[in-house]
């Protein structure tokens, strides 16, 4: 009997063991899920360098697209949700906000300009987390000539930064569309971000100056005179510093010693420009030209002299605005030439016919 009585207590105490050690099992897993949680993310110190890095991102839209087709809503946002698709496996996944925004294209287009409202998302990356407001250019409707716009605008902020890094950097991108109702068929095309102006002037230590009630003088005269011959060579009209219409300002917040306090002029917004030219840039008649390929300057009034030495500037940086355009992947050799063959007809004047282009810039400057 005594055997048989020793073989049911060792028995019993290995069962006992047995669901001892499975509870304090659960208990660990439990904390540790509980512990990711509520833990930051392994990368909350990490960069996802949205706008250091210049390879193409995809993302995934996912959101009320009749709607946003329909209204176009620019008073109210639209729950949405934004991936990052950071490689084949990884994806960064968060629920965020979304409305249109721009004038013309907000009517015209189908896929209208959007602002993301990245408010409490947490990405868990410390640059994402510090974007609030991320503006979005989609690719205006489908078909190819829509898509070499928007590639052709995104190249128009690559060739100013090679001006300046005071400039607004940019992401190209391949975006999803998908349809959080699942009504519409998903929608693939390329777009880009553009960096938000408080981050451009948390970059180059400035502050970022609202007011509308500037003018031409109210910007630092060489920085003035840059923005103004740049518009020119890529055949823009479509800007005004008064009322900062597809012009940013900012002011350094280093001392000045002369107590000007003059700011810094930044554009932004190409599509309505000849080295983009879409099919919808129809130059209005004030302006004297018959179609936006037709160069206009509308800079401030300068001597000769001044003019000259700006001008000198762009013809050193020729070969980089080039090879920007050459090393560009995402579109046909075509493009390229018509890009190519459109800055030859500003870089032409400055060799050997100076006289001409300064011609043209003094007999269409701003006096004040």
């Amino acid at each position: 009997m005594k055997p048989i009585i020793l073989i049911v207590m060792k028995t019993r105490i290995f069962f006992q063991v047995s669901i001892v050690t499975l509870i304090c099992s659960l208990l660990t897993v439990s904390i540790n899920k509980l512990s990711a949680q509520t833990s930051k993310p392994d990368s909350v110190k990490k960069s996802f360098r949205l706008f250091k890095d210049n390879e193409l991102t995809e993302i995934s839209l996912r959101f009320d697209l009749s709607t946003y087709f329909r209204a176009k809503p620019q008073d109210v946002y639209l729950k949405a949700n934004l991936t990052f698709h950071l490689s084949n496996t990884d994806t960064i996944s968060r629920d965020i906000r979304l409305r249109t925004r721009g004038v013309f294209r907000n009517k015209f287009c189908m896929f209208a300009p959007i602002e993301l409202n990245l408010k409490g998302a947490n990405f868990g990356y410390s640059d994402l987390n510090r974007i609030s407001k991320l503006k979005l250019v989609p690719q205006c409707s489908s078909g190819k000539d829509r898509e070499d716009y928007v590639l052709r605008e995104y190249l128009t902020y690559k060739l100013f930064n090679v001006l300046t890094d005071t400039s607004f950097r940019v992401r190209l991108l391949v975006v999803n569309y998908i349809d959080a109702l699942n009504k519409k068929k998903p929608v693939k095309q390329y777009g880009f971000f553009i960096e938000p102006a408080e981050m451009l002037a948390a970059r180059t230590n400035c502050l970022q100056v609202k007011s509308t009630n500037l003018n031409q003088k109210s910007i630092i005269p060489k920085i003035m005179d840059r923005l103004a011959i740049f518009n020119f060579m890529i055949g823009n009209y479509d800007w005004s510093v008064p009322g900062l219409h597809n012009v940013a300002v900012l002011k350094s917040k280093n001392f000045d010693p002369t107590g000007a306090g003059l700011g810094i002029s930044v554009p932004h917004d190409f599509d309505w420009t000849g080295l983009v030219n879409p099919t919808y840039a129809i130059p209005t008649e004030e302006t004297g030209i018959d179609n936006v390929r037709e160069r206009l300057f509308l800079g401030v009034c300068r001597d000769k002299e001044v003019y000259d030495k700006e001008l000198n500037l762009f013809l050193e940086k020729k070969p980089e605005f080039y090879k920007v355009i050459d090393e560009f992947p995402y579109i046909d050799k075509n493009v390229k030439k018509d890009l190519t063959r459109y800055l030859d007809g500003f870089f032409d004047l400055l060799v050997g016919k100076k006289d001409r282009i300064l011609f043209e810039l003094t007999s269409t400057c701003k006096k004040f």
